[in-house]
C-alpha cells in the first residue's frame, strides 16, 4: 500500500472513530477525495476491484433475485427493492432495465469503476464515474441469491487489485447563454408542437438553452415556479390520497424511477423521507433552489411534472402522475398539481 493510500486510510479511520455514523460519501467530501478513492483504500479488505465490463456485469444482476437498487445525487437518495429485469443494452446512448420495481435509464459512457463490497453481512456491487462519483449501488437483501453474487465477483474480479485509482475531472457545464441570444419565438413554437416528453431534451439542445432557462422562457401557461416548500406537499398529498406517482432521481450516469404509491412519510432533521417496505426516498429540502410545474404537450394529451433543481440548475428530483404511453394523465394528478398552483 502506498504512503498516500495509507495516510488516507488512517484519516478515514480517525474520522469514523469520531463519528461512527458518518457515511462514506460525506467522509470523502470532508477529506477532499472522491468516494471511489476512499473505498479503494480497503481493496483486499472486503473491497474487490471488478473489471469495468459494466454491460456484462449488469446483464447478470437478474440472477441476484430481489435486491435494493440505490441511486442518488447530493440532495436526494432513491432506494428501490426488486429484481433487475428486461435489460436492454442495444442503444449506444441509454441502456435500460424496465421492470415494475427496478426501472432504470443508464448512461454507461459516464461509468468507469466497479467494486464488490462486503461489510459484515452487507454485500453490494458499486459503480462510479470517471471522477470517482458514486453513480449506482446494488445491495443484497435477505431474499437475494448470495451464490449468484459470489459468481459475479469471481467472474469479473480484475487482474490488478490496486488501491490507487486514476480519476479524471469532469468537464464543467457550458455557460448559460444570455436570453437575448436565444430564438425565443422558435423555442416556444417548438414547445407548443411537442408530441412526446422524450423530445424535450433534444429541443433544449437545439435552441441552446439550459434546463432552468427553458422553464423561464417557456410559452405562457406551460410553466409556473412554485415555492420550494411545496415539493413536500407533493409527497404528502400523494400519500394521503393514495395516488400512484412516478419519482425520478438521477445523476450523470443513471436515472432511477419509482412508479406506484407512497405511504409512510416523515421528517428527520432537514430530510423529508418516504419509508415504505420496498421504496425509500430521502430528500434534503435545504438544498432545493427552485421548483417548477412543467407542462408538455404529447399525442396522449398534456403531461405535467414537478421539477426540482439545486443551486447549479441540476435536477434533484422529478415527479409525475403514474402514466404509460397511450394513456392520458391521471385526473387526480392534475388536481394535485392544480392545488400547488394556487
Amino acid at each position: 500500500m502506498s504512503t498516500l493510500v495509507h495516510d488516507l486510510k488512517e484519516k478515514w479511520e480517525a474520522l469514523k472513530a469520531d463519528n461512527p455514523h458518518l457515511r462514506i460519501r460525506n467522509a470523502a467530501a470532508e477529506l477532499g477525495v472522491s468516494e471511489a478513492e476512499l473505498l479503494a483504500t480497503n481493496v483486499g479488505e472486503g473491497v474487490t476491484v471488478l473489471k469495468p465490463e459494466f454491460k456484462d456485469i449488469l446483464t447478470e444482476t437478474e440472477q441476484l433475485g430481489k435486491v435494493m437498487a440505490l441511486t442518488r445525487n447530493d440532495e436526494c437518495v432513491h432506494e428501490r427493492k426488486g429484481t433487475y429485469l428486461n435489460g436492454d443494452f442495444s442503444s449506444p446512448h441509454a441502456q435500460l432495465f424496465v421492470g415494475e420495481d427496478i426501472d432504470l435509464r443508464i448512461f454507461l459512457n459516464h461509468w468507469k469503476f466497479a467494486f464488490a463490497v462486503v461489510e459484515g453481512d452487507k454485500k453490494s456491487l458499486q459503480f462510479f464515474g470517471k471522477d470517482g462519483l458514486a453513480l449506482h449501488k446494488i445491495y443484497l437483501t435477505k431474499d437475494s441469491n448470495e451464490a449468484a453474487f459470489d459468481a459475479i465477483v469471481e467472474k469479473f474480479t480484475a487482474d490488478e487489485q490496486h488501491s490507487i485509482l486514476e480519476c479524471e475531472a469532469v468537464a464543467p457545464k457550458a455557460e448559460e447563454k444570455p436570453d437575448s441570444e436565444i430564438d425565443v419565438e422558435g423555442f416556444q413554437k417548438a414547445w407548443r408542437e411537442l408530441k412526446d416528453t422524450h423530445d424535450f431534451f433534444m429541443m433544449t439542445r437545439k435552441f441552446g438553452v439550459s434546463r432552468t432557462q427553458a422553464l423561464r422562457l417557456a410559452p405562457e401557461g406551460f410553466t409556473q415556479k412554485i415555492d420550494s416548500s411545496k415539493v413536500v406537499n407533493v409527497l404528502e398529498d400523494a400519500s394521503e390520497k393514495q395516488l400512484p406517482i412516478m419519482i425520478f432521481v438521477g445523476n450523470r450516469g443513471i436515472i432511477q424511477i419509482h412508479t406506484g404509491n407512497v405511504k409512510k412519510t416523515l421528517w428527520h432533521q432537514q430530510w423529508f423521507n418516504v419509508m415504505d417496505p420496498d421504496f425509500n426516498l430521502h430528500l434534503d429540502v435545504t438544498k432545493i433552489a427552485e421548483a417548477w410545474i412543467v407542462k408538455k404537450p404529447t399525442e396522449d394529451g398534456e403531461v405535467t411534472a414537478i421539477e426540482v433543481f439545486n443551486n447549479e440548475g441540476d435536477f434533484i428530483v422529478q415527479f409525475f402522475g403514474k402514466r404509460k404511453p397511450g394513456i392520458p394523465e391521471l385526473q387526480e394528478w392534475k388536481n394535485l398539481v392544480a392545488d400547488l398552483e394556487k
